[in-house]
């Protein structure tokens, strides 16, 4: 979730400077030393201007802090004050980013991310939604924005690595810059524009006609054949103009913040289900693999405010976590309230104009002025239709980064966005933070509009579940895929009434819970979305919450766990009545040394229990096959590797239930499973005896002959690295060299991995691209009312984002064992806790 583009070329200049000392010094030491003084003390007494009375700061052992203060006005100060001294470099990164301005720090690199961003206009929709908080709440963003600012003055010459390096001063910060970093994670959790954009890329490689057997929506649903027939008869090959640099520029903005991630686990137990008689609840966000992770802890006491979890630095507020009577998590909702329309444009007397209905209409116009380090300033125009920007007007192919872009007559594609007019969802966030029971959380909730969530609250003995956010009634349509825009009949026609969005409070079966699977049957009476998570996580819970009794001990297993049902479900197939006996066939018609192969992965995958262990060798097996069949599928249509077609499948099955699994458990009748590359005709069987021999050849040649030393922990790992590091294979040969000599300082790994995009604990990796882990829980919270202290939680990483700090990466062998550590609100537990050494802030200069 955090911003990572503007760091590589932050880093660079460093790296150029320090390398020779690095190599001869010792880069850890050398460069933890350099940058001592842009840590803040963590005992001891500071005078800072702005407080009202005195704040004492502790810290536990992974450098969460607790901030105890006698007045809210305070507490609001402090936690900015704490914010920014932790991340103050990923607050920067997130404004800059939400802004379009990355490139004022980072330079041209990252210009397209900038175009992106100044087309969203997030800036817009984050002065909206600011005019409609409540006074109250502004006061509250505007305490806050002083204490960020009250330690950016007294560390504006001591800033961490890559802000000091980089050259760059950051402005001092507003309240409505926290709104503006709200908008911008709001913008991360809308799913399916990464989806339509590669419905257009697909279409263009297999045509209209085939496009529905690439974007499945469920495994009980049609395939969306009418959707797609929406771009039959569109000539749209070499039209779009603009489409692969859009497509570049969305998974370059995916990568350093978000886009669509099917982020989370929760869940409740009602008291019948619990050990103790009292209610359980658990979150754990699921966030691209990142250094540092998005979250950060924080406790706040003070006489009207108690409330610890985990916060976004740049927000003032506990997003998840306990306030004393009430615990809540959340999860994506899978919302579709975004949607491409393609417009028909055209040049005519000096100015661009689009169809609508019949006639042609003036685009609307924007200038944008974008500054970039190193270069001179550029304006650019930005064109507008009735439904939003044309992302394609400032975003295309260009013979250099810095060159205008003419948009010509030809498409355009506009993207529309909900509006927040009427919106009361910063105060709605805030009343949940405070709200004592289940009641109140429901109260509080039904007015989120701006975020479509799955919140699950639970008091000690009540459980709820609310859906929030706002919904389009869309005229004609799914919104799966871009709409004529042309016709209005796709139009939007207002959003759902908010007394249809789903919810349930204490049902008889005693649990609830969410992982970014379809939530409400298939025709209910709202569209929420058709881009839904595979449904394998949900089962899983399902299966393990509904089962004996719960306390704190069964949450963090199930938090832990790494079965996937889907191995059941792979074992069914092969086993169905028509396909056992076609499989064997195919199997038996293979070349002798492949058929051996085939009957050996055979044998193991029907034998495998699902347990996803760093250890398994069938595991890793049963993933050689996953990525087998997905090439074996769908290679010889999109492919090669490289090309837009081939990404585009690659990336649809990171969000939502891909075209990989549909056909594995199903779409027997599949144009795709005909090899192109043959002049026989395969069908189902043929292809999965291909690759079953393809994955036992896959592991002997990535691990070797002896089965005995296999193990899915040596091809799935997890990295936390920084952006400059995954960058350094696109630097010059003495830049890598550069980044290199600084890895060991700014990255940590690799560690082996378990689990995959199915199991709950989370460790998802590209299907049919590689290994390596790119999504995890970024943090995990379990709050048991059956404990004398209710909350305990972990991060993914450190609570620093200063690589110079002791707590940059301590939190990442925490996480991997499970120490959670506890959050207290009784005042005799604070010492345990925290300690007694603190950091006393007092009023004064």
């Amino acid at each position: 979730m955090l911003s990572r583009a503007f760091r590589p070329l932050a880093h660079l200049s460093l790296a150029a400077a320090l390398t020779a000392v690095v190599v001869l010094s010792g880069c850890q030491s050398f460069l933890s030393s350099r940058y001592s003084d842009s840590l803040h003390p963590d005992q001891g007494i500071v005078r800072v201007q702005g407080l009202a009375q005195s704040v004492v700061i502790r810290r536990n052992p992974l450098g969460m802090p607790l901030i105890e203060t006698t007045t809210f006005h305070d507490a609001l100060f402090a936690l900015g004050y704490v914010h920014a001294s932790d991340r103050l470099s990923q607050m920067v990164g997130l404004r800059l980013m939400a802004e379009g301005r990355l490139a004022e720090m980072a330079g041209p690199g990252v210009l397209e991310i900038d175009r992106f961003m100044r087309a969203v206009n997030l800036k817009k929709s984050a002065a909206v939604l600011y005019s409609n908080a409540s006074p109250r709440l502004k006061k509250f963003f505007e305490v806050y924005a002083r204490g960020v600012n009250a330690y950016l003055f007294r560390y504006r010459d001591k800033l961490p690595m890559d802000l000091a390096e980089s050259g760059y001063r950051p402005a001092y910060w507003k309240a409505e810059d926290s709104v503006l970093v709200f908008c911008l994670l709001n913008f991360g959790l809308a799913v399916n524009l990464q989806e339509e954009i590669a419905s257009l890329v697909l279409a263009q490689k297999v045509g209209s006609e085939q496009l529905a057997w690439l974007l499945p929506t469920y495994p009980d649903e049609p395939l969306p054949i009418e959707e797609a027939a929406k771009l039959k008869g569109l000539d749209l090959n070499g039209q779009l103009a603009g489409l692969s640099a859009v497509s570049g520029a969305l998974s370059q903005f995916a990568d350093a913040h978000m886009l669509g991630v099917a982020a989370s686990n929760n869940w409740a137990i009602a008291p019948q289900k619990s050990r103790s008689g009292r209610s359980l609840l658990a979150n754990d966000t699921h966030l691209p693999l990142a250094m540092p992770s998005a979250w950060n802890f924080v406790q706040i006491r003070s006489p009207k405010y108690q409330a610890a979890g985990v916060s976004i630095a740049g927000v003032p507020a506990i997003v998840a976590g306990f306030n004393g009577k009430l615990g809540w998590g959340m999860t994506m909702v899978m919302g579709d309230n975004q949607d491409l329309f393609l417009e028909k444009t055209k040049r005519q007397g000096g100015r661009l104009h689009y169809l609508a209905d019949g006639k042609w209409l003036p685009a609307q116009e924007r200038q944008e002025t974008f500054f970039i380090k190193g270069q001179r300033p550029i304006r650019e125009t930005l064109y507008e239709t009735r439904h939003g920007p044309l992302l394609n007007s400032v975003l295309g192919e260009r013979k250099h980064m810095l060159q205008p872009l003419q948009l010509s007559s030809g498409y355009g594609l506009a993207l529309k966005t909900t509006q927040f007019e009427a919106d009361k969802t910063l105060d709605a966030f805030f009343d949940l933070s405070r709200a004592q029971s289940v009641e109140q959380a429901f109260e509080a909730t039904r007015e989120v509009r701006a975020m479509p969530l799955n919140i699950v609250f639970a008091d000690a003995q009540h459980i709820g579940w609310q859906v929030t956010g706002r919904f389009p009634n869309r005229r004609a349509g799914l919104g799966l895929m871009p709409s004529p825009g042309w016709d209005s009949q796709y139009d939007w026609d207002g959003f759902a009434d908010p007394m249809l969005h789903p919810y349930d409070q204490d049902p008889p079966q005693g649990w609830l819970g969410t992982a970014n699977h379809r939530t409400v049957p298939r025709g209910y009476g709202m569209q929420l979305s058709n881009s839904w998570y595979y449904p394998e996580r949900a089962e899983r819970i399902a299966a393990l919450a509904g089962s004996g009794k719960h306390d704190s001990a069964s949450m963090i297993a199930m938090q832990y766990d790494q079965t996937t049902p889907f191995v059941g479900k792979l074992q069914r197939m092969f086993s169905a009545p028509g396909m056992a006996e076609a499989l064997t066939a195919a199997i038996d018609a293979l070349p002798s040394a492949e058929r051996a192969k085939a009957r050996e992965a055979h044998s193991r995958l029907s034998k495998f229990d699902g347990k996803m262990a760093a250890s398994s060798a069938d595991a890793a097996l049963y993933s050689a096959f996953l990525y087998e069949s997905a090439r074996q599928t769908f290679l010889d249509e999109l492919g090669p590797e490289t090309s837009p077609a081939w990404k585009a499948l690659v990336e649809t099955a990171n969000s939502s239930y891909s075209a990989q699994a549909d056909h594995l458990l199903g779409r027997d009748d599949s144009p795709f499973w005909n090899d192109r590359r043959t002049p026989q005709q395969e069908d189902k069987a043929a292809i999965l005896a291909r690759s079953l021999a393809g994955a036992l050849s896959f592991m002997e040649s990535k691990l070797g002959s002896d089965r005995s030393a296999w193990q899915w922990g040596k091809l799935h790992s997890y990295n936390w690295t920084t952006e400059t590091s995954q960058l350094a294979q696109y630097m010059s040969a003495s830049q890598r060299t550069s980044i290199n000599a600084i890895k060991g300082y700014l990255d940590r790994g690799p560690y082996p991995a378990g689990g995959d995009h199915s199991t709950l604990n989370v460790a998802a990796y590209h299907w049919g691209q590689d290994f390596d882990t790119w999504l995890i829980p970024a943090m995990r919270i379990v709050v048991d009312f059956g404990r004398e202290e209710p909350l305990i939680g972990l991060n993914s990483s450190g609570q620093s984002g200063n690589p110079a700090s002791k707590h940059y990466a301590d939190g990442i062998d925490a996480w991997l064992k499970g120490r959670y550590m506890s959050f207290p609100f009784q005042a005799q537990n604070l010492d345990q806790a925290y300690g007694n050494q603190r950091l006393l802030l007092m009023p004064g200069r």
